[in-house]
């Protein structure tokens, strides 16, 4: 064989190769988890039918609810769904020891407790909500078939818990032992790619050459992840020792990364703000500085940031923060040289002081990085957590939706006497649970009632057609295998994740046979008729009673975001700057996804966000100088220019709580006030003590003021400016 040939051959199966690691990491990783939810499925089935046990289809449907494609998550989710079960097992037992065989009262009692979960499912977004859904509609899969016979009402609690532990211990299993694939890994992926992403926005944006699209879902991502991270790291400390170690320096990185991406936002907003309005001089006075930083960043643009780059970038910012000084210095004598305006030296200064905030801010994250290399590290005690920030509103619907379904469905049930009516008020409730937390439980409710009506037909034909012709065990497994294939690689799939949860859960609920397995056409037909009843009236309360996707929302959330300003000026200072960082994120990735389909109402959000996070952090620093400041007459809280950062404060809560023109007004000439008292204290105390205080006041104040005055910010039409 020629070289020729073996070199060709040689280039196919290296090919070959790459194109089978490239399917392994995509599409491979999705038919991993459906191999390992058949497995879980049908050995958890097999287990409670040789235990005799009174439904394993419960079992092996906490297997469909449970298993996800990382080990991490069917671990948090599991233990969640433990003590959601658990919890609402001690409820149904109490409500029937309370209410027995008196409807009139269960019922509504029930109903308030089922709303009370579906709000705290919604208040809890992460795993955490799945354990508020559990303990509701745990209450009703319980309660509401014993209603007449309350004396089974702990024997079915006690039967409940077993079969669904029974679901999660094998799960669990197979999970861990089946190619594993870790959640702590991809934690730490997105955690060293993220930098790299960032730092290509940074040197883009500081040589001018940022789009302002690309800049905002640059934004976006940055938002997702900072909430994502927050929720991985809580999964992880369930599978990996060597991550839960390291739980505190976590949190850390991610509130220093969302310093970081707000420092530079504002930064890069001022810098445009500079270059559209000039004068050139400026612009050409700042940009040394940023041609500096840039080459620094440049190695580091689209590449994963490993502990030991890490390292290295903490040094390479700590020569460029020693530096920084100086040639701020040799900048600005070579700027007064052109003789600047005052404002446009207040311009110069604010630039390079949130350039310096934004290299400190970056210094840290990178040295809290570096230490992730060590088993133990002082920077792991960190005391300011990641706080997650809800509308009562949104949880308040959530509520409201779920008790108005079940009083609904139940009191048609009880005045109707329908023998599939209980059987529709329980698969409406586990549909409003499932659905509640959901952006769009509508849409949600309706993809499980097509997957539901999907699994009648088959169910039906394989009920009535094939499970008399079948003997065994293994040939039942055939027999089911195509369908959980389906719904699970449905469920993969988030734009269908609807169809898979219908098909998988509520064709096992409907279809799977008992270990004594009943052949009734009319009970088989009508219970699946009152399942699709019950979720096409989840969808229509989705749509009908406070939809999450309706514009009062997002009015309320943008309402809520604005008022985050107001945290800033009154919140408790210690921890406050990441308090404020963690709620604005948070709540702007609600909304965010609220508004999904809705570009205009997004972009208005995100310019919320910018302006909320750049005068809320100027506002935050304002609050720390003041605090750090040494004991002098000149910094007494007496001084005029402290009163008068005072008013600004009130008339910038005016102004974020009610924007219009007017507050607009007040505002500005509440902060060209504050300025000016800062001024006249900074001129005569020059000459005799250090005024750096003073100084960086008066940059933060100058911010604010041209953050106030962009013309792309959404508060310049409540002033007509464009």
């Amino acid at each position: 064989m020629s070289s020729a040939s073996l070199t060709l051959r040689w280039l196919h199966s290296l090919e070959w190769r790459r194109g089978f690691f490239a399917w392994a990491r995509t599409d491979g990783v999705t038919w991993v988890y459906i191999f390992k939810v058949l497995a879980a499925a049908f050995i958890t089935l097999w287990l409670a039918m040789r235990l005799e046990l009174p439904q394993p289809r419960t079992a092996m449907i906490t297997v469909f609810i449970v298993m996800q494609p990382q080990s991490g998550h069917v671990f948090a989710k599991s233990f969640y769904r433990v003590l959601g079960t658990l919890a609402g097992s001690a409820m149904m037992v109490a409500l029937i020891a309370l209410f027995p065989q008196n409807s009139e009262l269960f019922l509504p009692s029930l109903a308030v407790w089922v709303g009370l979960c579906s709000a705290g499912a919604m208040r809890y977004r992460t795993f955490r909500a799945y354990g508020f859904v559990l303990a509701g509609y745990t209450a009703a899969m319980i309660g509401l078939p014993v209603l007449e016979h309350p004396d089974q009402a702990f024997m079915a609690a006690v039967w409940r818990v077993l079969e669904i532990s029974l679901g999660i211990l094998v799960s669990t299993l197979v999970s861990a032992t089946i190619l594993p694939q870790s959640a702590s890994a991809a934690m730490r992926n997105a955690l060293y790619q993220r930098f790299g992403v960032f730092a290509g926005v940074v040197v883009e944006a500081l040589r001018g050459d940022s789009q302002r699209d690309r800049f905002e879902t640059s934004n976006v991502r940055f938002i997702a992840e900072a909430v994502g991270l927050e929720s991985l790291r809580n999964v992880t400390a369930f599978e990996d020792p060597h991550m839960r170690r390291r739980s505190g320096r976590l949190v850390r990185m991610n509130s220093e990364f969302m310093a970081i991406t707000t420092r530079f936002n504002a930064l890069h907003r001022l810098l445009e703000r500079l270059r559209a309005r000039g004068p050139l001089q400026i612009v050409g006075a700042i940009e040394p500085g940023l041609k500096t930083l840039a080459e620094l960043l440049e190695p580091y643009v689209g590449r994963a940031l490993t502990d030991a780059d890490a390292l290295r970038l903490t040094l390479e910012l700590a020569a460029y923060k020693e530096g920084l000084q100086a040639q701020v210095r040799s900048l600005r004598a070579e700027y007064l040289e052109t003789d600047p305006s005052d404002s446009d030296l207040l311009d110069f200064h604010t630039a390079f002081e949130l350039l310096y905030r934004f290299v400190d801010e970056m210094f840290s994250y990178a040295q809290t990085h570096a230490s992730l290399s060590a088993h133990n590290h002082p920077l792991e005690q960190w005391d300011e957590p990641y706080v997650s920030q809800t509308s009562w509103l949104v949880s308040l619907a959530a509520g409201v939706r779920a008790s108005a379904v079940l009083l609904l469905l139940g009191s048609y049930w009880l005045l109707s006497d329908w023998p599939s009516g209980a059987m529709m008020t329980l698969i409406a409730t586990v549909t409003v649970g499932l659905s509640a937390a959901s952006p769009n439980p509508k849409r949600m409710s309706f993809q499980m009632a097509c997957g539901t009506l999907i699994g009648a037909f088959i169910g039906f034909f394989e009920t009535f057609f094939v499970f008399p012709w079948i003997d065994g065990f293994p040939l039942l497994c055939m027999v089911l295998a195509p369908v959980f294939v389906l719904g699970a690689f449905l469920s993969s799939r988030p734009a269908y994740a609807g169809y898979g949860i219908g098909l998988l859960v509520f064709f096992a609920i409907g279809s799977v046979p008992n270990n004594l397995t009943v052949y009734d056409p009319y009970t088989f037909i009508n219970d699946y008729i009152g399942m699709v009843i019950g979720m096409l009236v989840c969808a229509a309360a989705g749509a009908i009673i406070l939809p999450p996707n309706s514009r009062w929302l997002w009015s309320r959330l943008q309402r809520d975001l604005r008022e985050q300003v107001l945290f800033a000026i009154g919140g408790r200072l210690r921890g406050l700057g990441s308090a404020f960082e963690s709620r604005t994120r948070d709540l702007l990735h609600q909304a965010y996804g609220l508004a999904a389909g809705k570009p205009q109402v997004q972009s208005e959000l995100m310019g919320w966000m910018f302006v909320v996070l750049e005068v809320g952090h100027a506002i935050i620093e304002l609050r720390k100088e003041q605090a750090r400041a040494p004991v002098h007459p000149a910094y007494a809280e007496s001084q005029p220019w402290r009163q008068a950062i005072r008013v600004m404060g009130r008339a910038l809560a005016r102004l974020f709580l009610q924007p219009s023109a007017s507050n607009h007004e007040r505002a500005l000439v509440a902060v060209d006030h504050a300025i000016s008292r800062v001024q006249a204290t900074d001129e005569p105390f020059a000459r005799h003590f250090d005024t750096s205080v003073l100084r960086r006041t008066q940059s933060y104040l100058h911010f604010i003021r041209s953050s106030l005055l962009d013309p792309q910010s959404p508060l310049a039409p409540a002033k007509g400016l464009h």
